[in-house]
């Protein structure tokens, strides 16, 4: 049945049959030549353009994560990209390292206005195109493969007749046969190849042919198919960087890019955070972080991630999707119980520095987020779907606290119970208030003033002050000492389920961790206490849970409302 989305009004695109191709079998081992290209193929793609102000915010922000070559206009197209270039070049904003792009299609007057925007430049790369597509041939400009040749070829000579007049710059010239994944191959080689006839790069002139992906139409191995292609019939390949430029309509502009160096390409352009044209430009941010993950050096510092997406979204005026690969709020982020509770752990593991010899090695986190200035608080966070690990991992984060398995459970009810309450997530110092208010605060009337301990013939007597109680007990522990005075006292009799205590870190105030969970019938209650004297933390924590026992109690008696506890 045909529905009204009809799939046969479209073709696929064509496949070649290469069975002596070579990429699959080669693997990345060094970064490309970047070249970032946000502020003329990105800013092209904005619904508001860039100032000349906010493209100088983001020219410096491309500068200090590392980039060495960045196209910076259109100058022949619009005067405030001309005014841009020159601002760069007159108030010598241009490091030493950096060599700027400018682009111009293949007219000799947009030849001349562009060296014009150009003048006084140190170092400069004169991007020049013309559409080389069968589409575009026939249906737009109405000519043949010899006319595109043509206008690329005069292209060339007007680029370098140009360049001789300017000799104190250091002239870089590329070519770009534009829609290349819409052209077929031979038509590609037949007007690259004449091009490079042109400009002689084997005689000393650098010279970048690349290939762009205008248009993504493919998978992106028939791209590596077709960059293998062209490389294989290039004259003076040796002399020759070639150069990738993806697009992501198809949303793999990335895994093309990396297939197209894999193919034997020398060079990558494009935007950080991916903006362009549709649906973007290959992201740089990936694809280099990509490279890092692997243990290669990307030769681009993003480490200040958030400097990058701050200045990036000012500009554009386009939020970062929360997922975003590497840069998005929740990349390293996990919900889930059990991805919280084996990030947890494997970070407990990874103590020794990360090294060759030590390499980063835990679970759901391909790098580590502190690589891109992103926290360890910030990759565990809690809502409904989360677990005992997760609760567990904020606890030891932000509070400093390690909880025992049995009241990791019963305390981890006790959020999960509160973020389906709230229909949504729960921050750290909720989980804090949480642990405060139903297992650490101390019942009204029940707090520990003063004790006295006492050990002869393997007893031990206790005395301690409760509010106003004065409390004696005897027992083989300080424990169960106390136990058997409240029992004695109040008349209520419980067992002692699970008892741990602990040393805290130095994140706290408190010295040692008390945790101990009664059970009375069907009832249990847990409660804690920190107190510097470990003896202390250990009877308040008992004398707070029997309270709580005492008060629920004395309210079921008299039906009044259950009081909060923190019980299972």
């Amino acid at each position: 049945m045909i529905m009204a989305f009809d799939h046969r009004k479209y073709r696929p695109a064509p496949v070649l049959a290469r069975p002596q191709r070579q990429w699959p079998n080669q693997v990345i081992t060094q970064a490309p030549r970047w070249c970032a290209v946000d502020l003329r193929d990105g800013n092209q793609a904005l619904v508001k353009p860039m100032t000349v102000a906010q493209k100088i915010r983001l020219f410096e922000c491309l500068v200090r994560c590392g980039f060495r070559e960045i196209e910076v206009g259109f100058p022949a197209a619009s005067q405030p990209d001309f005014d841009f270039v020159r601002a760069l070049i007159e108030q010598q904003r241009i490091p030493d390292t950096v060599t700027i792009q400018v682009l111009t299609q293949a007219r000799p007057e947009l030849i001349a206005r562009t060296y014009e925007s150009l003048r006084g430049a140190p170092k400069a790369i004169v991007h020049v195109y013309n559409s080389t597509s069968k589409i575009q041939r026939e249906q737009v400009f109405q000519t043949d493969v010899a006319g595109v040749k043509a206008i690329a070829v005069a292209g060339a000579q007007c680029v370098a007749e140009h360049a001789a007049q300017h000799p104190e710059t250091q002239w870089t010239f590329q070519y770009s046969p534009e829609s290349f994944t819409g052209t077929e191959l031979p038509v590609a080689a037949e007007v690259v190849n004449a091009v490079i006839e042109v400009w002689q790069p084997a005689q000393g002139q650098p010279v970048i042919i690349n290939l762009p992906a205008t248009v993504e139409i493919s998978t992106p191995n028939v791209f590596a198919d077709s960059v293998e292609w062209m490389i294989e019939h290039m004259t003076q390949r040796a002399h020759v960087c070639v150069s990738l430029h993806t697009h992501n309509d198809r949303g793999c502009g990335v895994a093309a890019a990396e297939l197209g160096v894999m193919a034997g390409a020398d060079r990558v352009e494009g935007t950080l955070l991916g903006n362009g044209e549709r649906t973007g430009n290959m992201d740089l941010v990936t694809m280099a972080m990509n490279l890092y993950s692997q243990g290669i050096d990307p030769e681009l510092d993003l480490s200040d991630m958030r400097d990058i997406i701050e200045t990036v979204e000012a500009v554009t005026e386009i939020t970062t999707h929360p997922r975003h690969a590497y840069a998005g709020e929740l990349v390293f982020t996990a919900f889930s119980g059990s991805h919280q509770d084996a990030i947890r752990k494997c970070l407990n593991r990874q103590r020794a520095p990360v090294s060759a010899a030590s390499p980063w090695d835990v679970a759901y986190l391909p790098i580590d987020p502190r690589d891109l200035g992103r926290r360890y608080e910030e990759v565990v966070r809690i809502n409904s779907q989360s677990g005992k690990g997760g609760v567990l991992h904020v606890l030891e984060q932000h509070v400093g606290i390690t909880l025992p398995r049995w009241m990791q459970i019963a305390f981890s009810k006790r959020v999960q119970a509160a973020a389906e309450a709230s229909g949504g997530e729960i921050d750290a110092s909720r989980i804090a208030h949480l642990f405060d208010e139903h297992c650490l605060n101390v019942p009204t009337g029940w707090q520990v003033s003063d004790y006295q301990a006492h050990r002869r013939d393997g007893q031990v007597r206790i005395e301690a002050e409760v509010g106003t109680r004065h409390i004696v007990g005897m027992g083989d522990g300080v424990i169960s000492a106390v136990i058997n005075g409240l029992s004695q006292y109040a008349g209520v009799a419980a067992s002692v389920e699970h008892f741990d205590e602990f040393s805290l870190s130095d994140n706290t105030a408190a010295e040692a961790l008390a945790c101990v969970q009664i059970r009375q019938g069907e009832r249990t209650i847990i409660a804690s206490a920190m107190a510097n004297d470990t003896t202390l933390a250990s009877i308040q924590a008992v004398v707070s849970a029997w309270g709580r026992l005492i008060t629920e109690t004395t309210q079921a008696a008299t039906h009044e409302p259950n009081a909060e506890h923190c019980s299972v």
